[in-house]
């Protein structure tokens, strides 16, 4: 019964939650004799009113109050404010009728530092670029946002002992003038003391490569913002907290032993004042203890910094399945290993599975001093290709120097072994290639998944020779550059150049991995996957040793995630430079920028297809 009855109690009260409360309506502020700013501020003051609370003569005098109060806050410290109130129960509005009367000014600006912020430039900065002078009418909000920025400095540069020994705005409505005060005595400016790192697999050592700062230096909290980062960076910890250790024993100095100066005055002399020779009557305890003292108030206060960290998991799986109109179904299946000793070395492999293409390969990566700038990477991959006239079984093994500079861009240095048997129009072969190359590349994006702003670059170098045991001798140069920019909020323009060529004495040699092709989704849109390229006797493709390939689209958002595209595509792969003509397509497209990531509809004419009056593209995924 009792179990009944709870049951009930617990079910009407689930209802009552459920049913709609009454709507309280803040009062309506109509404001005559007074705009800009202060006038808003009194609506701002008076939006929180609920008019049900007061009867019409207190409600008359709290909206009084209440402007009187948003005004002061600009320098108006003596208004003659009516109000007068609606009509109706509840009044819907209140009409505030105002003489702002005089208006403050700023008589004196004394800001002042002490400490050790007085040689730190951003603080003085911050005064500097206080926004009132004197003569100018009072505004409080500047003062109180000075008063937060430098308490928020002092935390941000390691002065914990920060304090404001002078904090005053003195306001005389009588003699229409403000006296503004504000003195920071900062204190000592604390150091960045020793590094503790707690729960790391990882060696320590290669933790504190990654420290953007040494024990010693100047504590700067964004350091250890940096420091948090590049840990997560490593992709070796699953979680990362980097903190000072904010203790009050430790950031209060040291305190003077009470009475020993007195002691070592009083020997050779009066207690009180008399003159005494030291130099002749201070003991060597006495004279170690001044020395000891002196260094202490020279040594400046340091403050530990607490690691924790705690492993990431050491298998990581994940799978794709997706769809392009180049290659049709597609699925990838991945195994990341971020680390497999206590160096941080790791080991990814990946399966992809499509109709004209299947591929599985690896890398291992050794990091070097800098983790995240610095590696060796050895890549093993084996791929099949069946398209319409290219077969191919590839085997690659790769050992690589990769760099990362501070201005974004990344070099890779490798030496690259490929077997690879296949066929290619009428070209038959075997071939073993080793050859040396280099590459440069550089992506910056804002917003990855659809960038407003963005672009990409890459230049690589390949060079194979019979000298060092390779079947082919050839130089091989490729470039891309693409681009995108957002004008305004509403469009967007993706533009890109991609170039090639491949100089050899034997083409036939050239398998179809290094052999160039146009067309698809990503390339010449209109045309299908890789059809654009020189054709034999049979009219079977043969791959080009140049490329040259160029983009130009337009998006505009028509609502929301959805925007609009037209596009002009041209390009072609081809024997020889200075091509004939070369293969255009042009069409509409729709974006949507959709949880899963963009996805792209694309529906295009090739000008140059005379079988084809247009073709569709889709694809999922961003552009870089």
């Amino acid at each position: 019964m009792e179990n009944r009855l709870v049951l009930r109690l617990i079910a009407a009260t689930l209802m009552l939650g459920l049913l709609p409360a009454s709507t309280v309506l803040a009062i309506e502020a109509r404001v005559e004799g007074l705009k800009g700013d202060p006038a808003a501020n009194i609506r701002h003051y008076l939006d929180g009113l609920d008019e049900s609370q007061y009867s019409r003569t207190r409600l008359e005098g709290e909206s009084r109050r209440r402007a009187a109060e948003a005004m002061r806050a600009y320098g108006y410290y003596e208004p003659k404010i009516e109000a007068r109130l609606a009509e109706g129960e509840p009044p819907e509005y209140v009409e505030l009728t105002i003489d702002p009367g005089p208006r403050v000014r700023i008589e004196t600006l004394d800001f002042r530092l002490e400490g050790d912020a007085r040689e730190d430039p951003p603080f003085q900065k911050a005064i500097d670029d206080f926004p009132l002078a004197v003569g100018d009418p009072l505004v409080h909000a500047p003062y109180d946002s000075l008063r937060g920025r430098l308490a928020n400095l002092s935390l941000e540069r390691g002065y914990f002992e920060w304090r404001y020994s002078d904090r005053r705005m003195e306001v005389r409505p009588f003699d229409e003038s403000a006296r503004l005060y504000l003195t920071l005595d900062s204190g000592p400016r604390y150091r960045f003391g020793n590094v503790s790192i707690s729960g790391s697999h990882i060696e320590p050592d290669r933790l504190r490569r990654l420290l953007p700062f040494t024990p010693g230096a100047p504590y700067l909290a964004g350091e250890l913002a940096t420091f948090n980062q590049r840990l997560g960076q490593t992709e070796w910890f699953r979680s990362v907290t980097v903190r000072p250790r904010l203790e009050s024993s430790s950031l209060a100095l040291e305190e003077e032993r009470a009475g020993w100066a007195e002691a070592v005055a009083s020997e050779g002399g009066t207690r009180y004042g008399a003159r005494y020779d030291t130099t002749t009557h201070v003991s060597a305890a006495g004279l170690e203890g001044v020395t000891a003292l002196a260094a202490r108030q020279e040594e400046r206060p340091s403050v530990p910094i607490d690691v924790k960290v705690a492993p990431a998991d050491r298998h990581r799986f994940e799978v794709g399945v997706g769809y392009a109109t180049d290659v049709g179904p597609r699925m990838r299946f991945s195994w990341d290993q971020p680390w497999i000793n206590r160096y941080g070395h790791g080991l990814d492999h990946d399966l992809y599975l499509s109709a004209p293409q299947q591929r599985f390969g690896g890398v291992y990566t050794l990091p070097l001093d800098n983790p995240l700038r610095d590696s060796y990477r050895f890549q093993y991959g084996l791929s099949h290709k069946d398209t319409d006239d290219t077969r191919s079984l590839e085997a690659t093994l790769e050992g690589a120097r990769r760099w990362e500079f501070e201005n974004g861009w990344i070099q890779h240095l490798y030496v690259r072994t490929t077997y690879e048997d296949f066929t290619q129009g009428n070209d038959n072969e075997q071939v073993l290639l080793l050859y040396p190359g280099i590459r440069w590349s550089r992506t910056r994006t804002r917003n990855p998944t659809f960038p407003s702003w963005g672009d990409r670059q890459r230049l690589s170098l390949e060079v194979s020779d019979g000298l060092w045991g390779s079947d082919a001798d050839f130089v091989r140069v490729t470039g891309e550059s693409r681009w995108i920019r957002k004008i305004g909020a509403d469009n967007r323009v993706v533009t890109g150049l991609g170039l090639g060529a491949i100089e050899t004495s034997d083409f036939s040699l050239i398998p179809p991995s290094l052999r160039f092709f146009a067309g698809g989704d990503n390339s010449v849109r209109g045309y299908g996957y890789e059809s654009l390229s020189p054709r034999d006797d049979e009219g079977k493709l043969t791959g080009g040793q140049q490329l040259l390939t160029y983009s130009l689209e337009w998006q505009r958002r028509v609502t929301g995630d959805w925007w609009g595209a037209a596009f002009v595509d041209t390009g072609d792969a081809f024997e020889e430079w200075g091509p004939d003509d070369l293969k255009t397509g042009a069409g509409l497209g729709v974006r949507w920028i959709s949880p899963v990531g963009p996805i792209r509809l694309d529906i295009a004419h090739p000008f140059d297809d005379e079988d084809n009056s247009w073709r569709l593209h889709f694809a999922i995924g961003p552009e870089f």
